[in-house]
């Protein structure tokens, strides 16, 4: 069992990963400006402190007694705020996470990057596939806050020692997300901003619960998505009409991510096998 503090426990990520922490014997506390909602009275709740956390002070108390923190608090996109408060809040948020962090001698640090990090939402096409970590193109305030805290790990991993892992989620999806799925389908210029990229629930779950004790040392990010895309349309022929002349892999599975996880996979065991197809396959 692992002492667990999950800042932005309250949100939509967080959420999933504190039923996952929980569900795995960890013992977890929620930090968030905001209580979770209430729970439907089958998931275990995690204990809840109120913090706000571009306040170092209040930080220090909210992960003092703790292990290992996970740091998904955050303005969640550029669409909620002003380009400043958003960089304001989600820099000094994370400045103060990772500093309480090297006081109080924590033993890692995984914390929520982003898939805008590598170029949303690619009014460019990107520069070669499958786009990886080194693919780094900033076009958003929210992207370049991201980006800052990747840089302010690699500092305090050199600075104290400690794991920092940042996780480059691509769009979160929960079950009831599907739905829209359909509206999708017949217009490929829709969901071309991320790739048609997306990563599901458990995928979140699982490479945050495998960042825990993966055999990492320093600062690594990982891109965190799902293996396939959300297009019943082959990836190849999506690339070929959107963004012509930019070459694809041989061995690009059909419906395959044009994001790649390999370096998760690699480094953290991440292993997403589920998808979606699978829930329109038992619908059917």
């Amino acid at each position: 069992m692992t002492k667990v503090v999950v800042t932005g426990g309250s949100g939509k990520a967080g959420r999933i990963v504190v039923r996952d922490l929980l569900a795995h014997g960890h013992e977890v506390r929620n930090v968030d400006r905001v209580p979770p909602p209430e729970s439907n009275g089958h998931d275990a709740q995690a204990v809840f402190l109120p913090a706000e956390l571009t306040d170092l002070g209040q930080t220090l108390e909210a992960l003092d007694g703790a292990e290992v923190v996970v740091h998904l608090a955050a303005i969640p996109s550029p669409a909620h705020g002003t380009p400043e408060v958003v960089f304001r809040n989600n820099v000094m948020s994370t400045y103060t996470v990772f500093a309480a962090a090297r006081r109080l001698n924590l033993e890692r640090v995984v914390s929520a990057s982003s898939e805008t990090t590598i170029g949303l939402p690619f009014d460019e096409p990107p520069a070669y596939l499958p786009v990886d970590e080194e693919h780094v193109r900033l076009e958003s305030s929210y992207a370049l806050s991201k980006i800052t805290g990747e840089e302010m790990a690699r500092h305090f991993s050199r600075w104290t020692g400690t794991t920092f892992i940042g996780l480059r989620f691509s769009n979160v999806l929960v079950r009831e997300d599907y739905r829209r799925f359909p509206e999708y389908w017949d217009d490929p210029l829709a969901r071309k901003w991320n790739l048609w990229s997306y990563v599901d629930e458990s995928h979140v779950a699982e490479s945050v619960r495998r960042s825990l004790d993966a055999d990492v040392q320093g600062a690594e990010s990982f891109i965190i998505a799902a293996p396939d895309t959300v297009m019943q349309r082959p990836s190849r022929e999506l690339m070929h009409e959107i963004f012509p002349g930019i070459s694809v892999p041989d061995d690009l599975p059909e419906y395959g991510s044009l994001l790649s996880s390999e370096k998760a996979r690699r480094m953290l065991g991440y292993d997403p096998r589920w998808s979606w197809r699978e829930l329109f396959q038992s619908a059917g």
